[in-house]
């Protein structure tokens, strides 16, 4: 039996995107976005968790698809990725 790959695309009510760096000095983050708004920059992976609380969202797994979408890296990436030459 032939497989069929699903149309379905989650749209998660969480989105980290990529990480950026603001000014000098300071540490690296995320933003976050809950329901399409931008909440937070998050620092770390805990930041996530904390903000999509006190939203009432219950993060069990952060590797869920249908949970939260990692743009950018996943849920380790923190720092800035070496630019290219």
């Amino acid at each position: 039996m032939t497989e069929i790959a699903s149309p379905y695309i989650s749209q998660p009510r969480i989105l980290v995107l990529g990480v950026m760096t603001g000014r000098p000095g300071t540490p690296p983050f995320r933003i976050v976005e809950i329901d399409g708004e931008v909440v937070c920059q998050a620092r770390t992976v805990t930041d996530v968790l904390e903000v999509a609380a006190s939203f009432g969202i219950q993060v069990h797994d952060l590797d869920d698809p249908d949970v939260v979408r990692w743009v950018g890296g996943d849920k380790f990436t923190w720092t800035p990725r070496p630019a290219r030459r």
